[in-house]
């Protein structure tokens, strides 16, 4: 047998190679700290046994040798059995070291500050847009600030139908998404048009705004929805009376109908219109953009629905002044308005989408947006505006100028 010591298979032959760098240790001398924390309470609770009688684990199998100990289980609190060491039962220790903690007659922090990465993160969602915030001592000092808010879905347009599921989601979402825009002390106004379909609208978003309120703690001031003629739908000119176009339409369906069965006679003027508007709604065209464009006489034009908002603008700034208004209603007049703010058309609002109106102080300016577009605009007096009647007899007041002279006249 040779004298050569068998080889370890676990060492391997150091092979000549490239040296290489030397890295920086990674090791750590001291415990960490949930193991220094177990520790530490693994201490205290070995203290507190030796000083009531108890045995204090010197074993090492991780467990207080009191009389009530249970092996293998750290009792790090020094209460076995929801009985504490000093006789003290756990919930009213619990509850007097949540008393010294702070008093409950202290107001509590900011929401901020003890809420978690989730709340943060949704009172935080809907600053994050492309509005462009000026300077606190830029800005302009505004007196009332409005949405103009499409309704909801609907469930049809041939009937004065509500909202759908989706659509009352819709709304009460948004109701949620305003209650992070207010501030603590505003007060928020909610109107809407008579119809179902925005009467509706405006509960949800109120229902919506209480529980957004609620959830981030804010105290705001909230006035039941209420309706206004101001911001009703266009209106169509029937033998009944004037009717929103929607609510005119059952007794145009039957009124055609008996024209289309007896064929006999001339289809009234107002039933013609309508069946325009309609027919375009049904070839998948935009019945809207229809309104806006060609001249109807039983229907009411866009720049009546215009100034309509503006009175009712102008009303509720009077009445509630510094208060944030927001009113449910219906597309086209939302859409007329944009219009003859911005001087295009824009297009169609969705559901629940709004025009958003800053009424600045004195009432005389506004700023417009809609779609990321913002237009500052002079705020209309609707009393010194002709009526366009035939016998129509309008005089400039003194605060409209005068027209520009003609050279050589």
């Amino acid at each position: 047998m040779s004298d050569v010591p068998p080889r370890d298979p676990s060492r391997r032959e150091q092979e000549p190679g490239p040296v290489r760098p030397s890295l920086p240790h990674t090791d750590r001398h001291e415990a960490p700290l949930y193991l220094a924390r177990y520790l530490e309470r693994q201490q205290r609770a070995g203290g507190r046994s030796s000083s009531q009688g108890g045995v204090p684990d010197v074993s090492g199998n991780g467990h207080v040798g009191g009389q009530d100990a249970t092996p293998g289980i750290v009792d790090p609190e020094g209460v076995a059995g929801g009985v504490s060491a000093d006789g003290m039962p756990l919930y009213l220790r619990r509850f007097r070291e949540r008393r010294e903690e702070g008093s409950i007659t202290q107001p509590k922090p900011p929401l901020w500050e003890r809420a978690g990465h989730g709340i943060q993160k949704a009172l935080s969602e809907d600053n994050r847009n492309k509005e462009i915030s000026a300077p606190e001592r830029a800005k302009p000092r505004i007196a009332n600030e409005i949405y103009l808010i499409r309704h909801g879905e609907t469930q049809g347009y041939s009937t004065e139908s509500g909202l759908t599921p989706l659509g009352t989601w819709q709304a009460h979402t948004y109701g949620h998404t305003l209650a992070k825009r207010v501030k603590d002390g505003e007060r928020v106004l909610l109107a809407c048009a008579a119809t179902n379909r925005a009467s509706q609208t405006a509960e949800q978003i109120n229902r919506g705004l209480t529980d957004g309120l609620a959830m981030f703690e804010k105290q705001v001031e909230v006035l039941d929805p209420r309706a206004m003629n101001e911001f009703r739908n266009f209106g169509v000119a029937t033998p009944d009376g004037l009717r929103d176009v929607t609510g005119a339409f059952r007794q145009y369906y039957s009124l055609l109908e008996e024209f289309e069965r007896t064929a006999l006679g001339d289809r009234p003027q107002w039933l013609v219109e309508v069946d325009r508007f309609w027919r375009v709604q049904q070839g998948g065209a935009d019945p809207i953009e229809h309104w806006l464009t060609i001249p109807m006489l039983h229907f009411e034009p866009p720049a009546m629905c215009v100034r309509r908002f503006w009175t009712g603008i102008r009303r509720l700034a009077a009445d509630y002044p510094g208060a944030r208004l927001a009113i449910a209603t219906h597309s086209g007049p939302i859409r007329a308005f944009a219009i003859s703010a911005f001087g295009y058309d824009p297009g169609e609002p969705y559901n629940t989408e709004h025009v958003r109106v800053k009424l600045m102080e004195g009432g005389q300016e506004a700023l417009v947006s809609y779609r990321n577009r913002v237009q500052e605009v002079h705020v209309p007096d609707i009393e010194a505006l002709p009526t366009w009647g035939h016998d129509e007899q309008w005089v400039p007041t003194a605060e409209q100028p005068s027209a520009v002279p003609v050279v050589g006249d």
